[in-house]
């Protein structure tokens, strides 16, 4: 398989809960400091701390109006896709709105509408049902809103891969710039699972961290005393361009995307291959796109959610493929777990390590787990590498998996 080309990333916008903007989200990676805490919103759950965004006032942002139309994943999407665009040089009022494609992907909907609906329904409340819940509740919506925003008139379209989500998007968007159907591309991942009904689900799967007397601690990966995830929130957006079309118009660039790969386990519908056979499929796919071999990677951003069958099986899998033992940090343990937004966050992050040379750490990485192997794992502090590509992992329910290679501008 020979390498396709790479295409330049131009803009990112980011919203997370390590901060909203590129400059607040790096300072947050380089702080290494969880940001999970009791969330008001989920008093009284079994499990009642999360990571949300800080200080995120969408009224302010977007305006009242249109902020009230929206759930909050999608004002973080607008947001950040703003942010992006911005950052990459390019004023929708003036650009071919018909050469602009979207790609957006989300795990699911938000929970948060369908609990207050359905409360209404139950209750036979039918005058109380929002008229705009469905509309607030089709997963396509929310790029149909940054396409509207943005004049952006090209494809637009929204992909659900569970977790892998956002990098199934960026992806998808590289396709899209390759096959001519578009010249720019608005691509990456929002989603908040900061829901009652979603952590009550996911507590009642046991994929939650119950440590609620200590939230900043409960997110691990890779650590022996690991006891689940910690439910997060988010946007990240990317604005991607052919390369050639990037340096013809003097764009500033972070960096390229040089490969994808997706693959399916084939295996549970929630539980990971335990011997990782789909998740190194996607990988080495990736760098198969690159042209690259595993030697070539300097560092990995893990997809570590913090579950002991999750964390094992792509441990063994990275150890497999990457026997030269790159830096591997997993800043679900920073942001939280963001589900169809973190692989667009993820990818971010490995952008940002590789444009400042600096990999952020693995928070709360006490006691490194056996079943880790002989992974180098960043610990204590942010590390300064030099590495010209990166990989990005993301996987999720379904046995959906899906890798991201990167490289420096």
């Amino acid at each position: 398989m020979s390498a396709r080309p790479a295409v330049a990333v131009t803009g990112l916008g980011l919203v997370s809960p390590l901060g909203i903007g590129i400059e607040a989200t790096w300072s947050g990676l380089l702080a290494g400091v969880s940001r999970a805490a009791t969330d008001g919103l989920l008093q009284g759950l079994p499990v009642d701390f999360c990571c949300a965004v800080p200080g995120f006032d969408a009224d302010d942002l977007l305006g009242r109006r249109l902020a009230w139309r929206l759930e909050p994943y999608a004002q973080m999407a607008l947001v950040a896709a703003r942010e992006a665009v911005a950052d990459a040089g390019l004023d929708p009022a003036s650009w071919e709105g018909s050469r602009v494609a979207v790609v957006l992907g989300t795990g699911g909907t938000s929970t948060r509408h369908f609990d207050k609906q359905f409360k209404n329904f139950a209750a036979e409340r039918h005058d109380r049902v929002s008229p705009l819940f469905i509309p607030r509740c089709l997963t396509n919506l929310t790029a149909g809103e940054i396409s509207s925003d943005l004049r952006a008139f090209g494809p637009s379209l929204s992909v659900s891969t569970a977790c892998a989500s956002g990098a199934t998007a960026i992806g998808l968007g590289r396709d899209l710039l390759l096959s001519g159907s578009c010249d720019i591309a608005v691509v990456g991942g929002a989603e908040s699972a900061r829901a009652r009904v979603t952590s009550v689900g996911f507590s009642r799967m046991g994929a939650l961290s119950t440590r609620v007397s200590a939230p900043a601690e409960a997110s691990r990966p890779f650590d022996s005393d690991r006891d689940g995830f910690v439910l997060g929130e988010g946007a990240g957006i990317f604005v991607l361009e052919r390369a050639d079309d990037a340096q013809a118009r003097s764009a500033r660039v972070h960096g390229h995307i040089a490969g994808f790969g997706a693959s399916a386990d084939g295996h549970h519908f929630t539980t990971p291959d335990p011997e990782g056979r789909g998740t190194e499929l996607a990988t080495r796919s990736a760098l198969a796109d690159a042209g690259m071999t595993a030697a070539d990677i300097g560092h990995i951003n893990a997809h570590g959610t913090a579950t002991v069958i999750g964390d094992a099986a792509e441990a063994a899998m990275l150890g497999r493929v990457f026997t030269h033992a790159p830096p591997v940090t997993a800043t679900k343990s920073l942001m939280g777990h963001a589900l169809g937004a973190s692989a667009a966050l993820e990818a971010a992050f490995t952008l940002l390590a590789l444009t400042h040379q600096r990999v952020p750490v693995i928070a709360n990485l006490d006691r490194v787990d056996d079943t880790a192997g002989e992974l180098d794992l960043v610990m204590e502090k942010p590390r300064d590498v030099v590495a010209e590509a990166a990989l990005s992992t993301s996987f999720g329910f379904g046995g959906q998996n899906a890798a991201l290679v990167l490289t420096a501008a």
